[in-house]
């Protein structure tokens, strides 16, 4: 989510902070969700079925109130903004301008720069004419006595229903050399834009159009706009390419698109898993045999870019593979990008002979989705039987294989994965875990050595002293392996921190204005060296009370997250001495948005049934807020001074010639002792 935020930045500062405004005070969550979730009254609240995942119980839950929206099956949650970006796909800019329109609300953008205004004008202009031209292609073949006969015909034979060739914007470019061109001119649409789309060839003084003869693929961006397009030819021209694309240019980069993202996107989300393919026709017919969740590279080599396009839907990449035992090699370095980006990869290879265009159209809905599942397999598996076919059991090929393998296990960031990887090719390959996890450390050592060579050629600085050596890296990677032994200590102590930090946030959040009566203890000493404890009472607000605790301490959370919030809360309080919690909901950052309301609606999701008619009445969290504050302040505390005694006894065990400050310790143990006594009593 925080590579969104800062990509979509520079849009955000456009509309106005007053259109903004007007915005989250007119929507409705309730009414923006109602359009694409049945929602049902559920006491204050309603109630529905998750959009973003299949469940026969709703867990999906709404807040009128709130004005906020949180799904228990996948986490999500957030505003009316937050779900048209989760369940749309929409930028912030996006989701706020569909939200405006719906409200009749007049967009106010805020003053730009010459050189902004002139970009986004070139920019603006590009869309437009790709616009008008996927219009013109579209209803050039539906209503034209020749895009009938030769571009509407030719999708007909490749059984394309009229639906499936609206939904994908098909075309037909006639076979002129100026038709199209003539037409965009007409209508007053500058030469300038058609050249820079590449939709038209200018040279010299004369000009024709890119696609004349060719059935026309639109390329959607992730909302839907018009990027670019492909063009297949009819005629068979040996000396034409058989498919062209756009050229690159300021709206069209085809390594950062994916062709039918814009149509699959949803089904994606939905399926949790996306099929990817080579080319637009199998797309298209794998989405009108109901396997809707599908994309294509559009002939080029996969990229990071792409990947990473199907990982804001989805973790998981199923790729198809057509029969011929040629292609798939030369395409089987696009699994290794999908394991580095993080992501579970399966692959699905077709018979002899057969693509998922032909397979699709040669078989049932039913026995396509059969397949589909039936015919999915590990990377490690399918590496094994495509080049193990050309080992002829010769032991050196075979350990070339089991290297090849390794070599993309290597590539997976997660830890975990990749043990189970290694477990798995150990059986298969029949080849012991020791000798796989050896040779995957040696990998792991060269890949941070490569890094580190890289990044020494681009700075001429010095390492930076606050950063650890490249050993280091590598000490992590063999035990994150189980290779080095480790203390799961300092993860339990980040778990315990993790939930006491977020304990602190959700009081603030539904808490933070009350006030509550506090204690404080007031120790005297004598003459006689006696100790006294007197508790003296006070008023305070429950965002204040915690505040001055953790300014005394300079406690700082360790989850940035919750840092951020909570410097918002304070940044709130210092303005108006008061906590508004609408701001937080409706914040920029999506990560706090997000963070804020799902611990909101966590308190919606159960709800007490009235005991108070049986005569058993519950204390109210209002009752006990004050032990509330103490505890969750208390165990803080306690957790950072059982870390600093740690520390100290660290650097005493480690540095032979220090002295233990034996003192320093018995102090800070004494301080904990009494934390303890603290939180064990009743108030």
């Amino acid at each position: 989510m925080r590579s969104l935020y800062i990509c979509n930045s520079f849009l955000y500062k456009m509309i106005s902070r007053s259109t903004i405004d007007r915005v989250f005070e007119s929507a409705r969550v309730e009414e923006v969700i109602g359009e694409f979730v049945q929602l049902k009254k559920a006491g204050s609240n309603f109630k529905g079925l998750s959009p973003f995942t299949d469940e026969k119980s709703p867990s999906f839950m709404v807040s009128p109130v709130k004005q906020i929206w949180k799904d228990f099956s996948t986490g999500k949650g957030g505003n009316s903004v937050s779900f048209l970006m989760e369940h749309e796909h929409y930028t912030y800019p996006e989701a706020l301008r569909w939200l405006a329109k719906k409200y009749n609300i007049e967009i106010e953008e805020t003053e730009q720069s010459s050189e902004e205004k002139a970009q986004m004008n070139e920019r603006e202009s590009m869309f437009l004419v790709s616009n008008f031209a996927k219009d013109y292609f579209h209803d050039t073949m539906l209503n034209s006595n020749k895009g009938k006969a030769i571009g509407l015909s030719y999708f007909k034979e490749r059984g394309f229903s009229q639906e499936t060739i609206k939904k994908f914007d098909l075309g037909y470019c006639i076979d002129e050399w100026d038709n199209f061109t003539k037409a965009a001119l007409a209508k007053g649409y500058d030469l300038k834009y058609l050249a820079s789309t590449g939709l038209t060839i200018v040279k010299e003084n004369k000009q024709f159009d890119r696609f004349k003869g060719r059935v026309m693929f639109p390329i959607h961006s992730m909302s839907g706009r018009i990027l670019g397009f492909g063009g297949r030819i009819l005629t068979a021209d040996k000396k034409a390419a058989k498919y062209l694309n756009s050229p690159e240019s300021d709206i069209y980069h085809k390594s950062k698109i994916l062709y039918g993202i814009y149509q699959a996107k949803k089904e994606i989300a939905k399926q949790d898993n996306c099929f990817l393919v080579e080319g637009y026709t199998d797309v298209i017919s794998l989405h009108q045999s109901g396997i809707e969740n599908v994309v294509a590279s559009s002939g080029t080599a996969l990229t990071s870019d792409q990947i990473r396009l199907v990982n804001r839907l989805t973790k998981n990449i199923t790729v198809l593979f057509d029969g011929d035992a040629a292609g798939i090699r030369a395409s089987i370095r696009g699994i290794d990008l999908i394991l580095e980006q993080g992501m579970n990869v399966k692959v699905v290879q077709f018979p002899d002979g057969e693509d998922p265009d032909s397979f699709a159209k040669s078989h049932s809905n039913a026995d396509l989705a059969a397949y589909l599942d039936s015919a999915a397999q590990d990377f490690i598996n399918f590496k094994v039987s495509l080049l193990l076919k050309d080992s002829d059991n010769d032991p050196i090929k075979k350990a070339g294989v089991i290297r090849d393998i390794v070599l993309s296990i290597s590539k997976i960031p997660d830890s975990i994965q990749r043990e189970v990887y290694v477990q798995e090719c150990s059986r298969i390959m029949e080849i012991s875990e020791r000798v796989l996890f050896s040779e995957l450390a040696q990998l792991l050592k060269k890949n941070i050595q490569e890094k580190s060579k890289a990044n020494k050629g681009q700075t001429t600085q010095q390492q930076d002293p606050n950063m650890p050596p490249p050993e280091y890296f590598i000490e992590q990677e063999q035990a994150q392996m189980g290779l080095v032994k480790t203390s799961n200590l300092t993860t339990q102590n980040v778990n315990q921190l993790s939930i006491l930090e977020n304990e602190i946030i959700r009081i603030l959040l539904l808490y933070g204005n009350e006030e509550v009566e506090f204690s404080e203890e007031i120790i005297t000493i004598d003459e006689d060296g006696k100790e006294t404890i007197d508790i003296k009472k006070y008023q305070n607000t429950v965002s204040a009370e915690i505040y001055l605790h953790l300014q005394d301490d300079e406690i700082e959370f360790s989850n940035i997250i919750f840092q951020e919030i909570y410097n918002e809360i304070i940044h709130q309080l210092n303005q108006s001495e008061k906590l508004e919690i609408e701001q937080l909901i409706n914040h920029k950052n999506p990560e706090i948005a997000n963070t804020v309301t799902s611990i909101l609606m966590d308190e919606e999701k159960y709800q007490l049934s009235k005991w108070e008619t049986k005569n058993i009445f519950v204390t109210g969290a209002l009752e006990v807020l004050r032990k509330a504050v103490n505890d969750a302040i208390f165990n803080l505390r306690r957790i950072l001074i059982g870390e600093k005694i740690n520390e100290l006894m660290k650097e005493a065990l480690e540095n032979e010639t220090a002295t233990i400050e034996l003192e320093v310790i018995k102090n800070y143990t004494n301080l904990k002792m009494r934390l303890f006594e603290k939180l064990n009593r009743v108030v």
